[in-house]
């Protein structure tokens, strides 16, 4: 893909993954920067999808745009000038650069006035052309922008599509995200039309109301579609704001196309490599890659907090949270783990605004009277049995007929390892929980042993988790499988809810499996394990600000 000859700045490696599709990983490369705020060293990270802006990216037609604005602005200056007798500087590239370049039109005027102090009513989007609103102007450079188009056509940038259709062959993901309401015209005219698995324009942008560059709605809102959370995500942009808008949403890799002499203000946006075209980037394949990553590696949430809220500027959340080890801290017995006053604060705050339901390994009564908040959904027993407001409640219909199995299972883990010093069997409805925590380790494998034996015999399955190994019904039912029943039960499965899940289990990894491009997955966590969560936080403070950050965002939102 690199022209010979030509000195390469950066180079990405392309594999495919055995359970998520094509994911990359960026190779040693020059060009590097620590990435803030959070995602994962860009070295080992994996990325499944690239996301493109298009003016000044793909297509040529950034000059096209900036000669439409300097028309616009130099007009209505002048205007200005001859009505009030006020001098005014005429528009100039830099003006561009800082206020426009990168935002939906109506936000560029918007920025270019304030920039001049001049204030003008916003008006509205039908505003006529020659109407001095916010609107009306912005509608008239677009006029000026089609009859330049008309014109000129449109010129495109051969390196980039070479590098997107290399994408496309070996089966990445890619998505278009433009500010530009003409993004549908400009593709067409460049004959790349279906170049992109997703577009997000500024016509779809304003019927979603998502928020424009620099914020990153928009991003996030094509990542979503693409079904690739943002730290396996990497953003191409040639505009400041777009630089600004990847590294808020938290992606993966942010990469900066500098055309203008621009490369300093974008790594100070948060761009981690800067090259001046993208034939400067190389592509080569590796071995397959796992879709598990270790969570030391993953971004901490605390610090995508921005990023992650932003998701919710014009969308719901369906909070979903485990309990013990996120809720409270993991302690040597489970009655001693008791919500704080704190955190019951919290959850009863964000119950206000959005679903919250609690999905627990603990009986559903118990985490029920531990959390004591009317209003909640809880899930005990890792989702066989459930209850919430409205006359909710639901038991998996073929649990029961797993509870004399439970009984006999239950009956032979005490004959067997009852009078073992520190383990606690924990007899629940749908489970029994052995507890070792307190248990010296040369008795541990006993335990093991005598739980293994009492699932096989009595056909239960058995799971571990922190210090305890665990014996449920044999059926095809999890934290996962309860959390998507409570989707559909709740009507949450609308294009505008994405859910949230923190756990610190491996229960709850089924939880973050099942919502693996739909939703978001938090790991509460401060070891090196393997993980199919997005972000991580590291305990259960951790957990109290972020939920307590979630709420105040909902709060604003109103």
């Amino acid at each position: 893909m690199r022209p010979q000859g030509e000195k390469r700045a950066s180079s990405l490696e392309v594999g495919q993954s055995a359970d998520a599709g094509h994911r990359w990983t960026a190779a040693k490369r020059r060009h590097s920067k620590a990435m803030s705020p959070g995602p994962a060293d860009p070295h080992e990270e994996g990325y499944a999808a690239f996301l493109f802006d298009l003016d000044g990216v793909v297509t040529n037609t950034a000059q096209l745009h900036a000669a439409a604005w300097k028309q616009l602005f130099d007009e209505f200056l002048a205007q200005r000038t001859n009505r009030r007798g006020k001098p005014y500087r005429a528009f100039g590239e830099e003006d561009y650069r800082r206020f426009i370049d990168g935002m939906p039109r109506y936000e560029g005027v918007r920025s270019f006035l304030v920039s001049r102090k001049i204030s003008l009513p916003h008006g509205d989007p039908a505003d006529p052309p020659d109407r001095e609103t916010i609107c009306g102007l912005g509608n008239r450079k677009n006029r000026f922008f089609q009859e330049q188009l008309a014109d000129s056509g449109v010129e495109v940038f051969e390196t980039s599509v070479a590098f997107i259709r290399e994408l496309r062959r070996q089966g990445v993901k890619t998505a278009l995200v433009s500010s530009s309401k003409n993004a549908s015209a400009v593709l067409d005219a460049a004959g790349l039309k279906g170049i992109f698995d997703v577009r997000i324009d500024g016509v779809e942008a304003e019927r979603l109301s998502l928020a424009g560059k620099p914020r990153p709605d928009t991003f996030l809102e094509a990542a979503r579609r693409l079904e690739t959370p943002p730290q396996h995500s990497v953003v191409i942009e040639d505009a400041i704001a777009g630089v600004a808008a990847g590294r808020a949403g938290g992606f993966g890799l942010v990469i900066g196309i500098d055309r203008t002499g621009v490369a300093a203000a974008m790594k100070a946006k948060g761009a981690d490599i800067v090259v001046e075209d993208l034939a400067e980037l190389e592509l080569r394949p590796i071995p397959p890659i796992q879709n598990h990553q270790t969570a030391d590696l993953l971004p901490d949430a605390l610090s995508c907090t921005a990023g992650i809220c932003a998701l919710f500027s014009k969308k719901r959340p369906a909070v979903f949270l485990d309990y013990d080890g996120t809720l409270t801290p993991i302690v040597a017995r489970p009655e001693l783990a008791v919500l704080s006053a704190e955190m019951r604060g919290i959850l009863a705050d964000l119950a206000s605004h959005c679903h919250v339901a609690i999905v627990s390994g603990r009986d559903r009564a118990e985490v029920a009277r531990l959390v004591g908040l009317d209003g909640l959904v809880y899930a005990g027993s890792h989702g066989f049995d459930i209850a919430g407001p409205d006359g909710l409640h639901e038991e998996h219909e073929g649990a029961s007929a797993f509870l004399s199995a439970l009984d006999r299972a239950e009956a032979l883990l005490q004959a067997e390892i009852g009078d073992i010093e520190g383990v606690l069997l924990e007899r629940k409805k749908f489970a029994i929980a052995v507890h070792y925590r307190l248990v010296a380790r040369r008795q541990i494998t006993r335990i093991k042993r005598a739980a293994e034996t009492a699932a096989e015999r009595h056909g239960l399955r058995q799971t571990t988790g922190k210090k305890v190994f665990e014996l449920r019904p044999d059926l095809d039912w999890d934290k996962g499988k309860a959390v998507l029943w409570l989707l559909s039960a709740l009507d949450l499965e609308a294009e505008d809810v994405v859910p949230l899940y923190v756990g610190d289990d491996d229960t709850d990894e089924d939880a973050f499996a099942a919502l693996s491009g739909r939703g978001i997955g938090i790991l509460v966590t401060n070891a090196a394990r393997h993980t199919l969560a997005q972000y991580k936080l590291s305990d259960t403070q951790a957990v109290e600000q972020f939920l307590g950050s979630l709420s105040r965002k909902l709060a604003r939102r109103g």
